[in-house]
Formats: C-alpha cells, structure tokens, sequence
C-alpha cells in the first residue's frame, strides 16, 4: 500500500528519510560497497541473511523476499491457486493493491465492512459474506495496527479457507505480544521505502509456518522453477535486487530503537490533540487513532478524524504542514471495482474515507514540529 514517500513542507518532511539515512550512511554505504564488489546483483548472499533474520524477527518459519509488497500478496494468492470462479474476502479500505492481487488472478474481491474503530475488517461481518466459492480471507492490517486474527482465523478455520494477513503496512507490529507477519498461514509485507522498514525502491516478502505454501512461494517468485530451467508451476519475475536486502539489513540494526521512537512520537500526538481540543464543541474534536490493548501498532500512519477534512487539509497545506489522505475513496467505490459488489454499501469505511486526514510521523519528528502540527490542525478544524 504505497503512499508518497517524501512530501514536503517548510522544513517539514511527512516522511523523514534523509535523517534516518545521515544515521545510517557509513553502515549503509558499507553493504552496498560489498554487493557492488561481489556483483550478485539478484539473489546474493544478502538476500539469504535477510530472509533469516527477517523471519527469526517475526518468529516465522520462512520468509521469502520478493521485489514489492504488491507481487508478495500476488505470489501468497497464487500459492493458494487461488483462479477464476474463486472469491476473496477482504476489506474496501486500503490501498488498491490488496484488491488488484486477487482481480489479476481472476478471482472476485469481496468486500466486508471495517471495524468503526480500528479501520480493520469487522469479524462479525465475515461469515455472512462467506459463499461456496470462498477459498481466502485477506485481512489488512491497516495503518500499522494488527487486524484480529484470532477471531479471523478461527472463523477461516472453520469453513477451511486459507487467512493472508495483509502486512504492508505492519511489520513490526504485534497482536497479544506475536508479530504481525507470522499470526496466519500467509503473510505479505512491504518495504517499499516510506514503510516503518523500508528500502530504496521497491521490495517485500511472503511469510509462512506451512513448508508447502513457502516452498511454492519461493518457486512462484522465479518463474516457477524448482531448479534451473525446470519449471513446476507457471510463475512470475518476483525476485528481491540484493542491493535492496542489503540496504535492509542496514536498517533492521536500528529497527528496534525506532519502533519505539514511533511510540513515543504516537503518545506525543495523543496528549498534545487531547490538550488541543479539550475546550471544544464536539462538532469540532479530533479523533485520534484507536489502538486496542492487546496491539502495539507501528504507526505507518498517524491518521485521525476530522470534520469538513478538504478545508482541514487546505488550510494546513497553507501553512506549510505537509497532510495526507489515506484513502479518500474506498475500494467499492472505485470504478475498476465497481462491479465487484454492485448495489452493496459499506458505510462505515464510505463514511471514514471522508473524515480521516494523515499527520506527519516518522520515528525522528521531533516535540517542535509536532507542536507546530497540532496548532494547525487545531486552528484549521476551529475554521472549518
């Protein structure tokens, strides 16, 4: 689920990538002077290290590294065989990429409504979505707080489909203290760069604890071949570039450290919205983002709820506070998918996807620049 990776306002990145870069420079520059001298440009030495460590990270089985989070829900579906005829339940908000997977197979995306709170698939609403056909679930788990797999996979169990966890914007979550990436029998993630672990470009990878879904993962992301020149199963050009694993690698030393500056940012913004709006009419307040005790979210997103959001957005823009809108028309609402579930509404995702407005967050924005956030947002919601 890609976002811009860089959008800039007066000394304000949304994204702050060259601070983390000026940190890691020398052990960056390092890695990829040692790929430029050994010249494995596709499937080197790094692209193992990674996929260990990134799978020791999650406490999964397997990690399989590919070249976006788009081909890592694409290469998980096709593990599953997932064809024409076949219907996949998913959520209507996030990004295009969790519906486009399933329709470039010729499946069906089936969209159930959102948690009010979280943004994440309601569990309740799963079952009566459910039909003969259905042969996955592919919760998102959106902004970078984990969906409830609990209910979800005992509700996947129970019909014999297969659950996807949609990680692209969650690595490094947890859901009752596991990590996002290895709470389903798939997972797909995303390092594209403005992700909490990004690279520079493209990159992602499928997780799994079944050896039969990785094995075929691992073969779908070389043309589907389980040896040179001997192809088992039609597959696609889905490899990782070893430059990226070893700019990863990198990063994974300090990933620790800045998960936890992303929940001090979080609880930053939290006590300085809850300051801001405690004296206003409730036609006025912010809400927040909702995240239920039992997760610890990465905040790929710091999204909160506004009214009126285009003149919020307009006014802030005006004063130099760099905002996003992660989605401003959710999925059934798309023309490409318009079809898919012609003639049903989900208004809570229809009715979010008008409110909700993204706030800078990176794990080196600092208590100035968030105060100066909140006073613009404050200031541009009083004159909506």
């Amino acid at each position: 689920m890609a976002v811009v990776a860089r959008v800039t306002g007066a000394g304000m990145d949304f994204i702050d990538l060259k601070t983390q870069y000026r940190r890691l420079r020398e052990p960056i520059n390092r890695r990829i002077q040692a790929v430029l001298d050994h010249g494995q440009f596709v499937l080197g030495a790094e692209v193992g290290e990674l996929e260990q460590r990134l799978a020791r990270f999650v406490g999964a089985n397997h990690c399989i590294s590919v070249s976006s989070g788009t081909d890592a829900l694409l290469i998980a579906l096709m593990a599953l065989d997932i064809g024409p005829g076949d219907e996949v339940i998913t959520t209507p908000f996030t990004f295009i990429a969790t519906a486009e997977a399933i329709a470039l197979l010729g499946a069906k995306p089936v969209f159930v409504d959102i948690d009010r709170r979280t943004y994440n698939m309601d569990p309740d609403l799963i079952e009566s979505a459910s039909t003969e056909h259905t042969r996955a679930i592919v919760p998102v788990s959106l902004f970078g707080q984990c969906a409830d797999f609990d209910r979800i996979n005992e509700i996947g169990a129970r019909h014999g489909v297969t659950v996807i966890e949609d990680a692209a914007q969650s690595f490094g979550a947890t859901y009752r203290e596991r990590f996002s990436c290895a709470l389903s029998s798939l997972a797909a993630a995303s390092f594209y760069p403005s992700k909490p672990l990004g690279c520079y470009g493209e990159g992602g990878a499928v997780f799994s604890n079944d050896d039969e879904l990785a094995l075929a993962a691992r073969e779908l992301r070389v043309h589907g071949q389980d040896r040179g020149y001997h192809h088992v199963r039609v597959g696609l050009n889905g490899r990782m570039h070893t430059l990226q694993a070893a700019i990863l690698l990198a990063k994974l030393d300090i990933f620790d450290d800045e998960l936890e500056a992303r929940q001090r940012v979080a609880q930053r913004y939290g006590a300085l919205i809850e300051e801001a709006f405690a004296d206003c009419a409730p036609e006025h307040v912010v809400r927040p983002p909702y995240v239920e005790p039992h997760n610890r979210s990465v905040f790929a997103q710091y999204t909160v709820e506004v009214p009126n959001r285009s003149a919020v957005r307009e006014f802030m823009t005006s004063r130099d506070i760099p905002a996003a809108v992660h989605y401003p028309m959710p999925l059934n609402r798309q023309p490409a998918y318009a079809e898919s579930d012609a003639g049903r509404s989900f208004p809570v995702a229809e009715d979010v996807a008008q409110r909700v407005i993204s706030l800078p967050m990176h794990p080196y924005l600092n208590e100035g620049d968030q105060v100066r956030v909140v006073a613009a947002l404050r200031d541009a919601v009083l004159r909506a």
